[in-house]
């Protein structure tokens, strides 16, 4: 089958994506597929044409334009048929704050949050104080997220997500262990443990990349119930979200009850991240991962 591998991009986390890319271009080669790499960032005005020529496409991008669901509407527009969620979910994904907002409708327990925006007229943050997080609203790998133990941090990590050209999602700290769960074929993945570094304190992008960053236990643990329920939530959201065939969200457990942080659409497929790493644990190479991946990209299609 001739596979259209799509990484690189223009996000924060281009080198991400093209690091993660180089294992699924090996898998690809050793299931026997012919393999054509595409770079939003130099192809884009190729992808079209190139998605219509393909049998499927593997995206590998995070952030904008894959995570948001640009190259998704595009592969629909070229007929093409590709793995994970479509373009709407995409963007109501990434984006954190509309993301909570289906989680506190649908009575999904996550921390204290407010969206801080950059342009005139928009509100402060008015209901948390520190300690508090911000995270850039529509980014991911931990970029630009800061710490804020006082109001003057707070002030310089919202002056820092503004620069970055985003809006800022401010979080309520809530203190506890961290935990991530997978979703593959509408079935949870086993539960994944993250302990940062004691020099790290949380799981920034060193945690996640460097080869001396968090430990990653799984499976995770913690009680069997906690387990399951945290299954439970992951799976109620990603039908909630409206995502497809696989997706990662992230949990801190504070005091036995579990907080939902955020929705991974297109998780790291490096062999040693988390999805991976947890379907493994259930049984799937990683060669077997992105077998199953393509089976379900093709099955959704038709």
């Amino acid at each position: 089958m001739h596979v259209l591998l799509i990484a690189g991009g223009w996000s924060d986390e281009r080198d991400v994506s093209l690091s993660g890319a180089e294992g699924i271009h090996t898998a690809l080669l050793e299931l026997g597929h012919e393999v054509e790499r595409l770079d939003p960032a130099s192809d884009f005005p190729e992808i079209l044409t190139r998605a219509g020529n393909a049998d499927f496409a593997f995206i590998n991008l995070h952030g904008s334009p894959g995570e948001d669901g640009l190259i998704q509407a595009m592969l629909n527009q070229a007929g093409c048929p590709y793995q994970g969620a479509g373009p709407e979910s995409s963007f109501l994904s990434l984006n954190k704050g509309a993301a909570k907002t289906v989680f506190d409708r649908n009575g999904i327990r996550t921390p204290r949050w407010e969206l801080v925006c950059p342009a005139d007229g928009c509100r402060g943050v008015e209901k948390i104080k520190p300690p508090l997080f911000i995270k850039p609203n529509s980014g991911g790998s931990s970029l630009g997220m800061t710490f804020a133990r006082t109001e003057a941090e707070l002030a310089q990590g919202i002056e820092t997500v503004f620069a970055m050209g985003d809006s800022a999602l401010v979080e309520e700290y809530t203190a506890g262990i961290e935990v991530t769960c997978g979703i593959l074929d509408e079935e949870a993945l086993p539960l994944i443990l993250i302990t940062p570094p004691d020099s790290a304190e949380f799981f920034d992008y060193h945690s996640k990349y460097a080869p001396d960053g968090a430990e990653e236990i799984c499976p995770a643990p913690i009680p069997a119930d906690i387990t399951k329920e945290i299954q439970r939530i992951t799976l109620k959201v990603h039908r909630l979200l409206g995502l497809a065939d696989y997706s990662r969200a992230d949990f801190i457990i504070s005091e036995g009850e579990p907080y939902l942080l955020e929705v991974n659409t297109l998780p790291g497929m490096t062999p040693t991240s988390l999805v991976p790493r947890a379907a493994r644990a259930a049984g799937y190479s990683f060669n077997d991962l992105i077998a199953k991946l393509i089976e379900l990209g093709q099955r959704k299609r038709k």
